[in-house]
C-alpha cells in the first residue's frame, strides 16, 4: 500500500481508498480524501465500480472538455479554479468521478471541509490524491498502459485488537516496574556497569550495595510539570530535523542504558556466576564480560532502530527500548508519600487537559496531539511513546500512548507497593492491587473516550489520575490511613537518596 496520508486522521475526515489495476493486473492501493459535496463513495469494495481512468483535457479541468469521458474517472491537477468548478466540468464532460492530484506530497483537509452548499448540482464523487500517486498514474499513461481505478471508503472497526495489546503493554510495564526492585533487583548486589571481582564480592557479601534513588518533593513536582510544558511548546514551534535527531540520540542513550540494566539484572538473577569473569577496560575499569557484551548488544539494538525507524517493523524496537527505559526510570525516581503524589499527578492532570483540549484556543490546534503525531512544521514525530500498528483497520496507522501516561501513574503504583511491603499489608488490604486495577480501568476509559469523541486524541491523565490517585485516597480515607499515607516517610535503608 502506498504511504499513508500522514497529516489527516481518517476517523475525522472522508478518507477514500483508490484501488488500481494496470493492464488488467492489480496494482497498488492509494489513499485519498473525499469532498463533502458530490456523491458518496461506497463503503464496501464489492459494491464499488471499477472504471477506466483518463486525464482531463484541459488538465486543470477548469473549462469544458475537448472530448467526452463517458463512464471514466477523470484526473486533473489542483489549482486555477475552485474544486466545485472542476467537479461540474468533469460531470458535464460525462465523467463518472473526479480525482484531483494535489500539488504537494501530503494532502490536507481542505477537500473534506470545502463547501456544504446543497445547491451544488454535483452527483459524482470528488476525491483528492497526493502528488506522488498522481505522478505514478501519469507515467503509466505516458507508457501507453491501461489504468482502471475503484473508489471505496471502508469503515474502521469499532475496536481494534492492537488496542488490547497496547493496554496490556502499558499495564504490564507499570506492574513490572513496580515489582522489579522487590522481586528481581533486590537480590542483585552488583552494579551492572562495574561488577566486582570474585575476591571483592566475597568481602562485600553481607553488605548492601548503594543504589541511587531520587525522591521527588513538592517543589520538584511543580517544576517538573512546568518544565514539561515549556519543552512541549519548544517542540511545537522549533521542532526541526536536527532537533529531532538530538531527541533520537538521547532516546537511544536512555534506551540503551535501560535495556542493558534490565537484561544484565535478569541474567544475574538467573545465573549468579555469570558475572564472575571480568575484563579491564580503560574507562569502566574491571567490568564483567557479560555486562560489556550486553552493553554492545543494547547499543546496536538502539542504533538499528534509529537507522530504520521509518520501516514497518521499527515500532517493535522502539517499544522494547521505551519499556526498558521506563522500568529503569521508575527504579530511580520515587514518590515519598501521597502528598507529593497528589501535587505531581494533579499538576500533570491539568497539564494534559490544557495541552490537548485547551491549547487549540491559543495555538490553533492541539499542541500535544500535533507533537505526538508529527503534525509540526518539521513533520517529524518524537519517539517518546509506545506505538502498535492497527491490525484490523484497513487504513493502517498506529495506536499510541505517551511515556508520561505510564510514568506518572507508575510512580504512584510503585509507591503503593513499597508502602504495602514496609507496613506488611496483604494483597487485598493493601493499596498496590487497587491502584493497578485503577490504572487499567482508567486506560480503558481513555479508549472509551477516544471512540465517544470520534477519534479525537484524549488526555489519558484525565482518566488515569482519578482512577489511580482517587482510588488510593478514597480507600485510605475509608480505612482511616490517609494521614499516615499523606505524611509517610520511607524508613532508612541502604539506598542513598537525593531529592528533586
Amino acid at each position: 500500500m502506498a504511504p499513508p496520508i500522514s497529516n489527516v486522521d481518517h476517523r475525522l475526515f472522508n478518507m477514500v481508498l483508490v484501488k488500481s489495476w494496470v493492464d488488467g493486473s492489480e496494482g497498488e492501493t492509494l489513499e485519498g480524501l473525499s469532498a463533502k459535496f458530490g456523491a458518496f463513495v461506497a463503503t464496501q469494495e464489492d459494491k464499488a465500480l471499477k472504471l477506466p481512468a483518463a486525464f482531463a483535457n484541459p488538465l486543470n479541468c477548469c473549462s469544458s472538455f475537448s472530448s467526452k469521458l463517458s463512464k471514466s474517472l477523470a484526473l486533473s491537477m489542483r489549482g486555477d479554479c475552485e474544486f466545485t468548478v472542476k467537479a461540474e466540468v468533469a460531470q458535464s464532460g460525462g465523467a463518472s468521478g473526479l480525482l484531483v492530484i494535489n500539488n504537494a506530497e501530503d494532502i490536507d483537509a481542505e477537500m473534506s471541509c470545502y463547501s456544504n452548499d446543497t445547491s451544488l448540482n454535483v452527483t459524482i464523487p470528488v476525491v483528492m490524491i497526493p502528488k506522488s500517486s498522481g505522478e505514478a498514474i501519469k507515467k503509466l499513461f505516458e507508457a501507453g498502459r491501461k489504468v482502471e481505478l475503484l473508489l471505496y471508503s471502508p469503515d474502521s472497526p469499532i475496536v481494534d485488537v492492537s488496542e488490547f495489546f497496547l493496554w496490556m503493554m502499558a499495564v504490564g510495564t507499570v506492574i513490572v516496574a513496580s515489582v522489579w526492585s522487590e522481586f528481581i533487583a533486590c537480590e542483585q548486589n552488583d552494579d551492572p556497569y562495574n561488577h566486582m571481582t570474585p575476591k571483592e564480592s566475597s568481602k562485600a557479601g553481607t553488605a548492601d550495595s548503594e543504589k541511587e534513588v531520587l525522591d521527588i518533593n513538592v517543589m520538584g513536582a511543580v517544576i517538573f510539570v512546568i518544565t514539561a510544558s515549556s519543552f512541549l511548546v519548544l517542540l511545537y514551534f522549533f521542532l526541526s530535523s536536527w532537533f529531532v535527531w538530538v531527541l533520537i540520540v538521547l532516546f537511544c542513550i536512555g534506551g540503551t542504558e535501560g535495556m542493558h540494566a534490565c537484561i544484565v539484572t535478569l541474567i544475574l538473577r538467573i545465573c549468579r556466576n555469570c558475572g564472575r569473569k571480568t575484563v579491564n577496560l580503560p574507562v569502566f575499569g574491571e567490568t564483567s564480560i557479560i555486562s560489556v557484551a550486553i552493553l554492545l548488544f543494547s547499543a546496536a539494538f538502539a542504533i538499528y532502530w534509529a537507522v530504520n525507524q521509518k520501516s514497518s517493523y521499527a515500532w517493535i524496537f522502539q517499544d522494547v527500548l521505551g519499556i526498558c527505559l521506563m522500568i529503569t526510570v521508575l527504579q530511580v525516581a520515587r514518590l515519598p508519600n501521597i502528598k507529593v503524589a497528589s501535587v505531581l499527578l494533579c499538576c500533570a492532570f491539568v497539564y494534559d487537559i490544557f495541552w490537548v483540549f485547551l491549547s487549540p484556543y491559543f495555538f490553533g490546534q492541539s499542541v500535544m496531539i500535533a507533537v505526538a503525531r508529527g503534525d509540526t512544521k518539521s513533520g517529524a514525530a518524537i519517539p517518546m511513546l509506545l506505538r502498535l500498528p492497527r491490525i484490523l483497520d484497513p487504513w493502517g496507522g498506529y495506536n499510541m500512548i505517551g511515556f508520561g501516561d505510564i510514568l506518572f501513574p507508575g510512580l504512584l503504583v510503585s509507591f503503593t507497593l513499597r508502602y504495602d511491603r514496609a507496613n506488611k499489608k496483604g494483597i487485598l488490604n493493601g493499596y498496590f492491587l487497587w491502584a493497578t486495577i485503577g490504572y487499567g480501568f482508567g486506560l480503558f476509559l481513555t479508549y472509551l473516550g477516544l471512540y465517544l469523541m470520534d477519534g479525537h486524541g484524549q488526555p489519558a491523565l484525565l482518566y488515569l489520575v482519578p482512577c489511580t490517585l482517587g482510588t488510593v485516597v478514597a480507600l485510605s480515607l475509608k480505612r482511616g490511613e490517609l494521614k499516615h499515607l499523606w505524611n509517610y516517610e520511607s524508613s532508612p535503608s541502604s539506598e542513598s537518596s537525593g531529592t528533586v
